[in-house]
C-alpha cells in the first residue's frame, strides 16, 4: 500500500474506533440517566399479605410510571408498623387513620391524601349494633352482654365504638359481661356475623363493612338495630416519611388525586383498573387538624400516641 493511501486508511481507522467509543459512553450515559430511584411504600395488612398486594400492586405501578420512580409495595401487619417504619423500611406509608396520628405524632410523618369508599367518602365512621329480635333495642341494653370489638387497632372497630360507651357512661371493662375480639383475618365480618348467627349479643361495627357486606348480598339491612353511631372520622391514608423531598411528595399526592375510575396499568399481561383493585373510589386532600377527633377519642380511650400507663 503507498503512503498516501496507508494515511488515509489509518485516519478512518481512527474516525471509526473514536465513534464507536464515543457511541458507547453516549448509550452507556444514556441508560444510567433512564435508572430510576427505588423507593419502597408500606401498606398495612387489612386481611392478609396475598390480598394487600392484590390491591396495591396495580396502583403502585401506577405511581412509579406516573412518578418515574420505581415503586415498591411492601405488605406490613399492624402491629408491625410503627417499628418498621422507625427503622426506615419504607419512605411512604398507607395505613388506617389511627395508625397515620401514631406516626405523625412519633416520627412528624407528612400527610398526603386519604382514600375515598363508599357512602361518606373521606370518612366514615363505626356502629354498635345487635340482631333485630334480640330485645336489645337502644344502648343502655348492652350492659350484662357479651360484646365483639374488631382489631383493637381499628379506628372504626374498636377505638370510635369504645369512645362512645365511656362517652354513655357504659364502661366496657366494668358494664359488660365481657367482651371478645375475632382471631385470624375478616375480624369485621366475623364480628358481624357473630351477632347474625348469635355467639355475641352486641359488636362493633363499621359503617364500611355493613354497607360493602349489604351490597354484597351478606347481609341484609333488617338483620340488624344499630343502638348508636360515632362520628365520622378521616377513613385509610397515605403518608410520607418527614425527610421525603415535598416536590415528590407534591406529585404523589397529585398522582392519586388525578386517578380515575377508567386508569388501568398492565399486570403479567392483564390491563387492570387501579381504583377498583385497590378498593377505593379515589382520593382526597385532608387536613391533619381533620384527624382531631380521633386524637380526642385516642386520649379519651388511652390508646396510642397518648396512653398513660
Amino acid at each position: 500500500m503507498r503512503p498516501g493511501m496507508m494515511t488515509i486508511y489509518r485516519t478512518s481507522i481512527y474516525f471509526m474506533l473514536t465513534s464507536i467509543v464515543f457511541s458507547t459512553l453516549l448509550l452507556s450515559g444514556c441508560k444510567d440517566t433512564k435508572k430510576r430511584p427505588v423507593m419502597r411504600i408500606g401498606y398495612m395488612n387489612c386481611n392478609n399479605e396475598q390480598e394487600t398486594m392484590q390491591r396495591f400492586l396495580p396502583l403502585t405501578r401506577y405511581l412509579s410510571e406516573k412518578l418515574d420512580v420505581e415503586f415498591v409495595a411492601v405488605p406490613v401487619d399492624t402491629h408491625d408498623f410503627e417499628k418498621r417504619f422507625r427503622d426506615g423500611e419504607f419512605t411512604f406509608t398507607h395505613t388506617n387513620s389511627l395508625i397515620y396520628i401514631i406516626l405523625r405524632e412519633n416520627y412528624k410523618l407528612g400527610l398526603i391524601a386519604s382514600d375515598k369508599r363508599g357512602n361518606f367518602g373521606a370518612r366514615t365512621g363505626g356502629a354498635i349494633i345487635a340482631r333485630k329480635g334480640s330485645g336489645i333495642t337502644k344502648l343502655s341494653d348492652i350492659r350484662g352482654k357479651r360484646m365483639v370489638f374488631g382489631p383493637m387497632l381499628a379506628p372504626t372497630g374498636y377505638l370510635a365504638e369504645y369512645d362512645l360507651m365511656l362517652r354513655s357512661g357504659i364502661d366496657p371493662e366494668k358494664d359488660l359481661a365481657y367482651y371478645a375480639i375475632p382471631s385470624g383475618s375478616y375480624k369485621h365480618e366475623k364480628l358481624v356475623y357473630g351477632v347474625l348467627f348469635g355467639q355475641y349479643d352486641v359488636a362493633a361495627a363499621p359503617l364500611l363493612d355493613l354497607e360493602v357486606m349489604t351490597r354484597e348480598g351478606k347481609i341484609a339491612p333488617d338483620d340488624f338495630v344499630i343502638l348508636a353511631q360515632t362520628p365520622i372520622i378521616p377513613y385509610c391514608t397515605f403518608g410520607a416519611d418527614s425527610k421525603t423531598d415535598p416536590k415528590l411528595i407534591a406529585k404523589f399526592r397529585q398522582a392519586l388525586l388525578d386517578l380515575k375510575p377508567s386508569d388501568t396499568v398492565e399486570i403479567n399481561g392483564e390491563r387492570i383498573k387501579v381504583l377498583k383493585a385497590a378498593w377505593a373510589d379515589g382520593y382526597e386532600e385532608l387536613l391533619d387538624s381533620d384527624y382531631n377527633t380521633i386524637r380526642d377519642m385516642a386520649r379519651r380511650v388511652n390508646m396510642p400516641p397518648y396512653q398513660k400507663y
